[in-house]
């Protein structure tokens, strides 16, 4: 069972979903497209009536064609207007019991074109790593799938997953497919999330940024989804605005010179400020909630007696006002930052018009909760009584009647009455304002949730501060004493910290492993074409020792040692490996096999006898050609970059790769300081009957050394 589950995991992430024809935040997505794709055929339109009225010369003509552009440009700002209240639609990504809740601000995703990585990649495979690029059609065709599929993730966490899993997979692909120093015929076009203008690229830094900026998208719509009713769905929503904050933020570090106006460092700057907002505006929601599930809140509260009690509430209604006011602060910077930079000309009017409504509503809840807190502060002074059923947060009546009790003077008690007066009024009239910019924006006069929200909290200010007068009047309270204006400080609890994106959670395997260890076989380094070398021993020739004309038991001997010094010689190839994946020619002997076969130092075993051995270790393929026998077949390349080179440069030493040794052409062991050394030289005999044996190569080799200028690389 757990098998087959993780098999559906799989090919969901393989397939992602189609969620356009089930949902409504998938048909709104779907006419988005058609909406870009709409926007595009009018920019095109536009563009080449520009071209035409600038080289025409004929009057009549170029009369027409303004007539047209006149047309195309109406056409445009009608598309844009239906783009920018697509965008607005943010209820439609709340979650279903959002009545009476403050909707947050999600994000809709980028549109893209699609694109077959096939020919592309398959010209590249056959061009730059001489290899058949059919072995490789179900690695490139994974990728092309997994891209499409990115264009419809889910608003889950399979959604997120997809698109980590692709993004980790484009640093292969650029890795292996995208060269500094040309472009491939491959072009990623976009389209803008808030103007729905395409852009078009040939880099993979545009395809990632379009991919994190739909990651983050993702993330702020599954937020907005959550339920804010319970402290779960609170903490899920602020981990989740969180993370989109913080990929917004990676874009804005990472990636510059975008061509996408969502993809600018203003904008950018823009969303993670209202990501970490709406954060924080999660943070309070919990506090509040919790607040009221202790029952520490509400309109029949009944005060004891001046103990801890009053205490606890009055600095839970201090933390709500200072958390109010540091989310009206916020809000206010941020719409300070999005009139400076002309942000507001691309965001949708829907969010230009709730950022400063936030404001203002939280500048109001928190002049409410200061005047809360200012009453249980007078009461905190009561007495032990026996019943208060007609008290209630915000009966100053009481609060005169207990400040006079306790022997404090009438001017004490009317200047917490005046305070408290001055924070209402403050309250209502920032209600009033939110309201009113809710009426103006055309945008959000219709949503309902946010239109409720704004009444309940407005009528619990008025019963209040009716109550109030009422009470105030009744004790013959001066309103003189009320103060001209009270400012709530700002202040917080919560600290916030941002939560980068997560790749190496979505770890994926190299889908193109088989063309070799990425740090060498990549688009960004130059090789020869791979060269079959086919290497062959010789015979040794036998002595008799009988017809030597050595007399001496002596001159006999050393006679033996140098024919078996001689018949060694004969059996080796003449070159050294070192290193592991791949393995690299450490050193080659003048005249030897090897050389005269044109194997030089430096370059990189890939194939012996017909088995790629780029990723094998340096025991495997010395094992390999000692088990060969007299006939050696390998492929061998040359790296045109010489940085591979330099390291071989030191005598005997190569420090970038591991511990060297001869291969099976000589039974010398390993040094045991992991360098390479020259092997003692061999007894000297004729160049003419020096070997007896064979080289042939699959063609010219015009690396090709002769002794005159022979050297080490």
């Amino acid at each position: 069972m757990q098998k087959m589950n993780l098999e559906r995991h799989s090919s969901a992430n393989l397939v992602g979903s189609d969620p356009r024809a089930a949902t409504c935040r998938g048909k709104l997505q779907s006419r988005r497209c058609k909406l870009n794709q709409e926007i595009n055929k009018e920019l095109r339109l536009r563009a080449g009536a520009e071209n035409l009225y600038k080289v025409t010369t004929n009057r009549k003509l170029r009369d027409t064609v303004a007539l047209e552009l006149s047309f195309v440009n109406s056409n445009l700002q009608l598309l844009k207007e239906k783009l920018a209240e697509m965008n607005s639609s943010v209820e439609i990504y709340q979650n279903e019991s959002h009545d009476g809740v403050i909707p947050m601000i999600p994000l809709g995703l980028k549109e893209t074109k699609e694109i077959n990585f096939m020919e592309p990649f398959s010209d590249f495979i056959l061009e730059h790593y001489s290899e058949e690029s059919s072995i490789y059609m179900d690695a490139i065709a994974d990728i092309t799938d997994t891209r499409q599929a990115c264009k419809t993730p889910s608003r889950d966490l399979l959604g997120v997953a997809l698109l980590f899993r692709y993004y980790n997979l484009l640093y292969y692909v650029e890795r292996r497919f995208f060269p500094p120093d040309r472009k491939l015929g491959v072009y990623f076009e976009w389209y803008d999330s808030l103007t729905g203008v395409p852009s078009c690229q040939r880099t993979i830094a545009f395809e990632k940024a379009c991919i994190l900026f739909n990651l983050g998208a993702i993330y702020t719509q599954i937020g907005a989804r959550h339920d804010r009713s319970t402290d779960r769905g609170l903490d899920s929503a602020v981990d989740s605005f969180l993370r989109a904050a913080g990929i917004f933020r990676h874009i804005y570090d990472t990636f510059t010179n975008a061509p996408s106006m969502d993809l600018k460092p203003h904008v950018l700057d823009v969303l993670v400020s209202l990501m970490l907002s709406q954060a924080r505006e999660c943070l309070f929601e919990k506090l509040k909630l919790q607040s009221e599930s202790s029952g520490l809140t509400g309109s029949s509260l009944v005060i004891i007696s001046a103990g801890p009690q009053s205490t606890e509430l009055a600095q839970l209604f201090r933390d709500l006002g200072g958390e109010a006011a540091q989310l009206s602060l916020e809000y206010n910077e941020m719409h300070k930052n999005i009139q400076v930079n002309d942000t507001h000309t691309y965001l949708p009017e829907c969010w230009a018009g709730l950022v400063p409504l936030k404001a203002e509503l939280y500048r109001a809840l928190a002049h409410h909760y200061e005047a809360r807190s200012i009453d249980v502060k007078v009461a905190s002074k009561i007495g032990p009584v026996t019943s208060l059923k007609d008290s209630f947060v915000g009966n100053s009546r009481e609060a005169l009647c207990v400040t006079q009790c306790s022997g404090e003077s009438n001017e004490d008690s009317a200047s917490f009455i005046a305070i408290k007066h001055t924070h209402l009024r403050e309250a209502l009239a920032s209600y009033e304002e939110a309201q009113r910019l809710q009426r103006m924006c055309r945008f959000l006069k219709n949503k309902t949730s946010l239109t409720q929200a704004i009444k309940e909290a407005n009528y619990q200010a008025q019963e209040e501060y009716e109550n109030f007068r009422i009470r105030a009047s009744a004790n013959k309270v001066d309103e003189s004493y009320d103060l001209v204006e009270r400012v709530v400080e700002a202040s917080s609890k919560f600290t916030l910290t941002l939560t980068g994106p997560d790749f190496t959670s979505y770890k994926v395997e190299d889908p193109f492993k088989r063309l070799g260890p990425i740090a060498i076989f990549s688009a960004r380094r130059h090789w020869t074409a791979p060269r079959c070398v086919r290497l062959q021993k010789g015979s040794a020739i036998c002595h008799d020792f009988s017809a030597c004309p050595c007399d001496t038991v002596t001159t006999r001997v050393a006679h033996e040692k140098d024919c078996r010094q001689y018949k060694e010689e004969i059996e080796n190839f003449g070159f050294q490996v070192s290193g592991d994946s791949p393995v690299i020619i450490a050193h080659v002997e003048i005249n030897s096999l090897a050389d005269l076969g044109g194997i030089k130092e430096g370059d990189f075993v890939v194939e012996i006898e017909g088995m790629d051995v780029k990723w094998f270790s340096h025991q495997q393929v010395v094992h390999l050609i000692q088990s060969c026998g007299s006939v050696l077949e390998l492929k061998v390349i040359t790296p045109m970059d010489r940085n591979y080179l330099k390291p071989l440069s030191s005598k005997g030493s190569i420090s970038t790769l591991s511990a060297a040794s001869s291969s099976g052409f000589s039974s010398d062991s390993s040094s045991p300081t992991n360098t390479t050394t020259k092997p003692e030289p061999l007894m000297k005999t004729s160049t003419k009957g020096r070997f007896v044996g064979s080289v042939s190569s699959g063609f010219w080799n015009p690396f090709r050394r002769t002794p005159s200028i022979a050297k080490i690389f």
